[in-house]
């Protein structure tokens, strides 16, 4: 027993992750320097929506790397589902807190966006609406986190609830070509390519590559931290039982 909790100690030593975390964290603050100067001083806005369109440079990154976040719950989700090993449930467990963390970034800059652009702050359109359902699936996959105490039962409903909830980002995102509606429709990945000036698609890409790196840090130190405790668990699980052998 006390072997086998020592092992899995070494298991989850996080060391190895987190000597990525400097180098993320320096590009992914260079990254987010440059895009704020780019957005705001050197791109020109939008000759009909004018600085409002500005907002657009944050709100599509945010929008990029929550379904990003999303999608590696689902895969880490269904990985423990396969194989039972907590390290895919920390990495679920992780990139879903930074899940609901940019998607209500996306929710909170679509409206400032919206009011001077639509004249309200929101619209029931079918983009917003499926976004904010999956924002509350997320929102409840945190909840069940924190109220399901044994482990491997958290583990395993949350799992489930990872893997049905990302069934709803593909509607999300197909939902501007599905219905109709307010929100704007797809300018960057379409069949004749961008639509978008080539300053606007640069300035976007750089937007895309900064909030990237930024989950990526944000990531490594969740990732690091679930890791970490773990060792602490098998550590005192160690001390317990060569506790009760004596």
């Amino acid at each position: 027993m006390a072997g086998t909790e020592t092992l899995a100690a070494k298991r989850f030593a996080p060391a190895g992750l987190l000597r990525w975390r400097r180098p993320l964290g320096l590009a992914a603050a260079a990254g987010m320097a440059a895009l704020a100067v780019t957005a705001l001083l050197l791109v020109a806005p939008d000759a009909v929506q004018g600085p409002p369109q500005r907002i657009f440079y944050i709100h599509v990154p945010s929008a990029w790397v929550g379904f990003l976040a999303l999608a590696v719950v689902f895969v880490a989700s269904v990985r423990y589902l396969v194989t039972g090993d907590p390290r895919h449930d920390d990495l679920a467990s992780a990139s879903a807190g930074l899940g609901v963390l940019f998607t209500t970034g996306v929710l909170l800059t679509g409206p400032l966006w919206a009011r001077p652009v639509w004249g309200a702050y929101w619209v029931w359109d079918p983009r917003l609406t499926s976004f904010f359902v999956l924002w509350l699936v997320y929102l409840s996959y945190l909840a069940l986190r924190r109220q399901v105490t044994d482990p491997v039962r958290r583990a395993r409903y949350s799992a489930v609830l990872g893997v049905l909830g990302f069934l709803d980002v593909p509607i999300v995102y197909m939902s501007v070509n599905w219905w109709r509606g307010m929100h704007p429709e797809q300018v960057v990945i379409t069949a004749d390519g961008p639509r978008m000036p080539a300053a606007m698609l640069a300035t976007l890409l750089l937007g895309l590559a900064a909030f990237t790196l930024f989950y990526l840090y944000l990531l490594a130190i969740r990732l690091g931290l679930a890791r970490a405790r773990r060792l602490a668990w098998a550590t005192d699980a160690t001390a317990a039982d060569m506790e009760g052998t004596r």
